[in-house]
């Protein structure tokens, strides 16, 4: 299979992986590779529920429930309850198929099995079950671009160069020159020809322009939805098709390859689909491409902003009034590309996290936690900066991840932050992100109402969430002073009834005639407010 053929069968690629039994596909590849027909239903979850803030969780790390010290479905299943009291309504799960890595998981070494630490498929049917009982979606995350090199259906393609599975990923006879993909040549030689790898030897790159490989990624995505999945989370999105050593990123291909996958999945109605390309998110979250996806470089100003960088709260006020709502936003993620834990960005000062929290927990698009944010968790003691990310879930002092030795150490300020501690702490972090997250689950205008009049005073920002019935404004001072909001455009006389902190212990006003008020800000301080006459 060269680069140039792989270039030309795009449409065709498509064409027939939407035609069910299409497509002929070699047999005895070791995994399952069947054609799978989605099994039509209603959504379990409320109406709305994708509009809730969602959480990233690393299996791995959350919860151990037969003290193997690995974390496992079943363990997470145990910890639903406290998802649900958090006020969580979707949860991202890093990679829990079986992986040639049996760490990250984006190595997949078999697409329909679950990573044999995590439990089983009857497991992961028990979660679903138990988290859509509780209003609690599911999305998983799903590795198009690439497998691991583990996988049969890469073992099978790199037996021969006349292997029937060879055309499932990309080949040459030989090295072609002039390529560089992350500082790395991502060709990769075996006595059968070289084969395409961006992200590493061990993960080599699938050819989605063969169309018996975008039908199997369908049918497997199929698969998930029959056992419950509500969405997916797919990765590298930037980088599933070259034309050429300098054409390997966001390539048009790459846009209406994700858009027909969308179309693909919501034969029913509609599922989550959120994109991952750190080099183009608006252009992912168009509905011409994904319609979501991660938006890298909002995350940046955000922790900017947190530490009172001016420019970057400009920059926070500014970014929805040009992206689209449905950006996935964040302040962190399993990924130290994508900067440290927020507890640790903002120096272990428990004011910053708030503010810079709050922004984009009350700012239009879906908010993803990171696992422990809430807690203020820190990173742990590791030589990999990825690794730092993802120890186990401080559940109490001593940790409560596991009855065994865990696969990590703890993390560095489990003793303090915790959740047991934080649980009955009404000044505690979790009991912060709770408060923020129970005003979007109750005031619809925060989780989808229009975003206006964001204004920045020196380091305050203030801003509005308005929908039919309400108008919110939200006040934060990202300054170690006092500071103070200058409104414009409410209703003549009207008045602010505060809704956080201290909700109904007061109002400010009135505006004058001209809709004008102003609103005192303590230093690093965050206040919400409904707009009443």
């Amino acid at each position: 299979m060269t680069a140039q053929l792989r270039r030309s069968t795009l449409p065709v690629a498509l064409a027939c992986a939407s035609l069910l039994a299409g497509c002929a596909t070699p047999r005895d590849a070791g995994v399952d590779v069947s054609a799978v027909r989605q099994v039509r239903q209603a959504s379990p979850l409320p109406v709305g529920w994708e509009h809730g803030a969602f959480m990233e969780i690393y299996v791995r790390g959350f919860q151990d429930s037969d003290g193997d010290g690995i974390g496992d479905l079943r363990g997470l299943t145990r910890r639903l309850d406290y998802l649900q009291a958090l006020g969580i309504k979707g949860l991202w799960l890093m990679p829990i198929t079986a992986s040639g890595d049996h760490a990250h998981g984006y190595g997949v070494a078999d697409y329909r099995a679950i990573e044999p630490a995590y439990g089983t498929l009857a497991d992961f049917d028990e979660l679903t079950r138990q988290a859509h009982a509780r209003g609690i979606g599911i999305v998983l995350d799903y590795v198009i671009n690439h497998s691991s090199d583990q996988n049969p259906l890469f073992k099978a393609s790199a037996a021969s160069p006349t292997s029937p599975w060879r055309s499932w990923y990309v080949w040459e006879d030989a090295k072609p020159a002039g390529w560089s993909i992350f500082d790395h040549d991502p060709w990769n030689a075996t006595p059968n020809g070289a084969y395409l790898a961006q992200f590493g030897a061990n993960m080599p790159d699938f050819n989605l322009r063969n169309p018996a490989v975008v039908a199997y990624h369908l049918d497997t995505l199929r698969f998930w939805l029959n056992h419950g999945a509500d969405g997916f989370r797919i990765d590298a999105v930037g980088h599933l098709f070259e034309n050429g050593p300098d054409g390997w990123s966001m390539q048009p291909e790459d846009y209406s390859f994700m858009a027909q996958v969308r179309r693909e999945l919501d034969v029913d109605h509609p599922h989550v689909m959120v994109c991952e390309s750190p080099g183009d998110p608006v252009g992912f979250a168009a509905r011409s491409a994904c319609g979501s996806a991660f938006a890298f470089g909002h995350s940046d100003a955000l922790v900017a902003a947190g530490l009172g960088d001016e420019q970057a709260i400009h920059r926070v006020a500014d970014y929805f009034l040009v992206a689209p709502d449905t950006m996935a936003t964040m302040v962190s993620n399993h990924d130290s590309f994508a900067g440290k834990r927020l507890w640790d960005a903002m120096g272990g000062d428990a004011a910053r996290v708030r503010v810079a929290a709050a922004a984009y927990l009350l700012q239009p698009g879906t908010p993803y936690l990171y696992y422990g944010e809430e807690l203020g968790m820190s990173a742990v003691e590791a030589p990999d900066g990825d690794a730092r990310l993802r120890g186990p879930m401080s559940w109490s002092a001593s940790g409560g991840f596991s009855a065994g030795r865990a696969y990590s150490p703890p993390s560095i300020n489990v003793a303090t932050n915790n959740a047991r501690a934080e649980a009955t702490d009404p000044a505690s972090l979790l009991a912060f992100y709770t408060a923020m997250l129970r005003l979007r689950n109750t005031h619809p205008a925060i989780a989808t109402g229009r975003y206006e009049a964001p204004r920045v005073d020196g380091r305050t920002l203030s801003f509005r969430r308005v929908d039919a019935d309400e108008r919110i404004v939200v006040v934060l001072n990202y300054a170690s002073a006092d500071g103070a909001a200058s409104l414009a455009g409410l209703p003549a006389n009207a008045r602010l009834q505060r809704l956080y902190p201290a909700a109904g212990s007061g109002e400010i006003g009135p505006a004058d005639a001209q809709g004008r008020l102003g609103v005192p800000a303590a230093p690093l301080s965050v206040q919400v407010f409904r707009v009443s006459r």
